[in-house]
C-alpha cells in the first residue's frame, strides 16, 4: 500500500533578520514558491500544507495554487517555538477531521534549491530503512570541524582543538551538518516526539551547493547567485 504522506511547510510571518523572507519575489516567484512547486513535482505527498498564522502567507500561498485549510495558532508562532510542536499540531488537526498520514515531510519555505529528484530520493531513503528512520538532508563542512576557532571581540583566535589544524584535512574523518532544507519523519515521531531529540536519524547527503539555509541577506545573496548558475 502507498505511504500516506503529508508535507508541511512552516511559513510564519516574524523573521526579523530577513523580513518577509518566505514570500519575498526569488526568481520569478515568491520564496515558497520554489520548495512547494518541488514538492507537488515529487508526486509524493497526498497533502502540501502551508502552516502560517500570517493572513499575507496564507493568501500568497493559496495564489500559488496551494490552499491552506487552516491557521497556525499565534501561541505557536513565536520566535522561541520549537519546530516538532507546530508538526504535531498539523497532524493532530487533521486527526480531529478524519485524514491520517504515515510520514511527515518538514519542507523549509526558504529552500530554493532543492528540487523534486532531491525529495524522491529522500523519501527511497526513508523506505530503505522501513520508515523507521527520520531522514535528515546533510551536507560536509567543507573543513574539518577540528580546525574550528572561535573569535574574541578583540579579533584574537582561539582554537577549539588545540593542535588539530596541523593534522591534514586527508588523515580527518569528514563530518556533516543538517542543511536546514528538509526532514521525513514517521508521523509517530511527530505525535509522540519532543523537540531537541537529534537521535535517530539517517543523513541523506546534499551538495553543499544546495545547502543554503536562508536566515540574513548575506545568505540571500549566495542563494541568487547559486541558483542563477544551475538555471
Amino acid at each position: 500500500m502507498k505511504p500516506r504522506r503529508i508535507a508541511i511547510i512552516p511559513a510564519r510571518g516574524g523573521s526579523k533578520r530577513l523580513p518577509d523572507k518566505n514570500i519575498r519575489p526569488f526568481h520569478g516567484k515568491p520564496m515558497m514558491g520554489h520548495i512547494l512547486d518541488a514538492a507537488r513535482k515529487s508526486g509524493l505527498f497526498e497533502m502540501i500544507h502551508v502552516s502560517t498564522e500570517d493572513d499575507r502567507i496564507r493568501d500568497v500561498a493559496e495564489s500559488l495554487g496551494y490552499p491552506v485549510d487552516f491557521m497556525r495558532p499565534h501561541a505557536l508562532a513565536d520566535d522561541h517555538t520549537p519546530i516538532m510542536p507546530v508538526l504535531r499540531y498539523v497532524v493532530d488537526t487533521y486527526l480531529s477531521r478524519g485524514k491520517a498520514f504515515d510520514q511527515v515531510a518538514l519542507l523549509m519555505a526558504c529552500a530554493p534549491l532543492i528540487d523534486a529528484s532531491d525529495l524522491c530520493e529522500g523519501a527511497a531513503l526513508f523506505d530503505r530503512f522501513g520508515g523507521t528512520r527520520a531522514v535528515m538532508s546533510i551536507t560536509s563542512y567543507p573543513v574539518p570541524v577540528e580546525w574550528a576557532y572561535s573569535r574574541r571581540e578583540d579579533g584574537v583566535l582561539e582554537p577549539m582543538q588545540p593542535g588539530m589544524f596541523a593534522v591534514r584535512s586527508q588523515d580527518l574523518p569528514r563530518r556533516y551538518y543538517e542543511t536546514g532544507c528538509y526532514t521525513l519523519f514517521p508521523v509517530q515521531r511527530i505525535l509522540e516526539g519532543t523537540s531537541g531529540d537529534d537521535t535517530n536519524f539517517v543523513g541523506q547527503i546534499l551538495p553543499r551547493w544546495k545547502s543554503v539555509d536562508i536566515d540574513d541577506a548575506e545568505d540571500w545573496e549566495l542563494a541568487e547567485r547559486l541558483f542563477q548558475r544551475g538555471e
